[in-house]
Formats: C-alpha cells, structure tokens, sequence
C-alpha cells in the first residue's frame, strides 16, 4: 500500500481507537486495581479482537460475520456480564496497598484478555466501521501483504492507545498509599467496570 493511504488509516484509526468508550475504560479500572499486566492484557485482547475483524472485514467477510447474531450476541453478554462481575467483586474488596497486590496470574490475565476479544468479536459497530472506512483502501487487488500492512498500523496505534492509558492510570496508582484511598479507587473503578458492562448490554438492545 501506499505510504500516504497507510498514514490516513493510520489518522482514522487513531481516532476510532483513542476515543472514549467501554474499552480504554476497562482498560484504566483494570490497571488502577490489578496493576499494568491486567491492563496490558486487556489492550491485548482488544487488538487481537480488532485484527480478527480487519481480516473479516478486508476480505469481504464482513457481511457473514454481522449475520453472525447469536453467536456475537453470547460473546457480548458473557463478556459485559464480567465486566459487571469484576465491577461489584472491587466494591465488595478488601483494601490493600498498591505496593503488596500481587501481580496477575497467567490465567487470570487469559481471562482478562479473552473477554476484551469476546467483546469486540461482539460489538456490532466493529463491522459497520470497518465496512465504511476499509473501501477507501482496500481495492480489488487487495492481498495478503496489504491486510500485513494495515494490521502493522492498528497495533502500532494500539501500542501507543493502550500504552498511554495504562500509564497515566498506573501513575494514579501510585498515589493508593492508604486502605482507606485505595477503597474509595476500588469502588471508583468497581463502578466503572460495571457501568461500561452496562453500556455494552445497552448499546447492543439499541443497534
């Protein structure tokens, strides 16, 4: 692809990726609460959901994969279900000091990052994105090299998406010095997991 077609899908996708929503939220709650590796883990599983869907989407697929209802509809409420689950598991908490939490298991992170891809393969403006932005790049001649390219700029743009967010709530983090603080971040983060589970399930009964 052309250096100029990559630096405008790189410009949109940024935006797409940077704004607020469900996913960057997650992401800050799950490093103010678990630490960095929970909120990696999560960016993780919402790229792999992403490049899941360019490759449906850039291969014409998309249309079979918006027919996919039910299956889209389980993984979306299975996935906003913990979200909510993890939610009111923070509000419930016992506090404690940033700097004794132990650092995520290898199967909780699994479970972190599978529900970000459960939601996303979920999410039914992933495809209508991808079906009004990918015409403007993809031409008949598209192959395998180009899906290489644009995956190339979604995980570059992820990296520094994801990266940013994990800092600046990893530098909240640092301020939880007494239960007391880190009780009232944990319900705040609590909250906002549970809410963004919510605003999955209604963000679905609304498309």
């Amino acid at each position: 692809m052309e250096p100029q077609a990559l630096l405008a899908f790189a410009l949109a996708f940024f935006v797409f990726a940077a704004s607020p929503g469900p996913d960057n939220m997650t992401i800050m709650a799950r490093t103010v609460s678990h630490g960095a590796s929970s909120g990696i883990a999560y960016g993780v599983g919402t790229v792999i959901g992403i490049l899941i869907y360019l490759a449906l989407a850039a291969f014409g697929l998309s249309l079979i994969a918006s027919e996919m209802g039910l299956a889209m509809t389980v993984l979306r409420y299975a996935g906003a279900a913990w979200l909510i689950y993890m939610g009111i598991r923070l509000w419930t908490a016992k506090p404690v000091v940033a700097e004794v939490v132990e650092p995520g298991r290898g199967r909780d992170l699994l479970t972190v990052c599978l529900t970000a891809i459960a939601l996303n393969l979920g999410n039914p403006k992933m495809p209508l994105f991808y079906l009004a932005l990918l015409p403007n790049f993809v031409g008949a001649d598209f192959s395998a090299g180009g899906y290489m390219s644009l995956a190339a700029v979604i995980i570059a743009v992820e990296t520094v998406v994801v990266g940013g967010h994990v800092w600046i709530a990893g530098r909240a983090r640092r301020l939880l010095r007494t239960p007391r603080i880190v009780k009232a971040v944990n319900r705040g983060a609590g909250t906002v997991l549970a809410c963004a589970g919510i605003a999955v399930i209604a963000t679905h009964r609304g498309s």
